[in-house]
């Protein structure tokens, strides 16, 4: 009988524990703003670092956590194509950034309300002193918020990175039609 409560008290404290390291390790998903926040430390990092690059917010180990399944899978894609043909994917600028370089002066946010489970972040800073917007659509999965789309402004035009992932590849695994590299 006593092993029985052990065992029990074993399997209670083992769950409580998985709790809270799966909440710990999707803190900041529970308002919209927050993997938003999270992705511009992980860019200013990212800019800020020396020697060895680090991985950007649309890649691993980040976009798991950070994007909704259906944007990671196409990321996920994108990198798998320039992996098996050698050439640059549908993106060809950081998408926090909105442009291949950049800075972060004088970052802040706005969420707004779009539906249930549904919002708008913008991110709003200076870049080489010039202000930029970015626009991120935003969804609850998985009892978190999930950055679901991209949305970067050039010349006046709106280009939706979910759109541009979502384009047909020359070649690739995923195509079944094998890559010349």
């Amino acid at each position: 009988m006593r092993q029985i409560l052990r065992n029990v008290a074993l399997a209670l404290a083992l769950t409580g524990l998985f709790a809270v390291l799966a909440v710990s390790a999707r803190a900041g998903d529970d308002v919209p703003r927050g993997p938003v926040e999270e992705g511009y430390a992980i860019t200013i990092k990212m800019l800020a670092a020396k020697g060895k690059a680090r991985p950007p917010a649309w890649r691993p180990p980040h976009r798991d956590r950070l994007m909704s399944k259906s944007l990671a899978a196409l990321f996920a894609r994108d990198d798998l194509y320039q992996d098996e043909s050698g050439d640059m994917g549908q993106i060809g600028a950081d998408p926090f950034l909105n442009g291949q370089d950049g800075e972060i002066k004088k970052l802040n946010f706005d969420t707004i309300p779009v539906a249930a489970g549904k919002a708008t972040v913008l991110a709003n800073f200076r870049s080489f002193g010039k202000p930029v917007t970015v626009q991120f659509q935003m969804i609850r999965e998985d009892g978190g918020w999930r950055i679901d789309d991209i949305v970067n402004r050039f010349e006046g035009k709106d280009y939706s990175i979910r759109e541009q992932l979502s384009q047909p590849y020359d070649c690739g695994s995923f195509m079944n039609k094998p890559c010349k590299r």
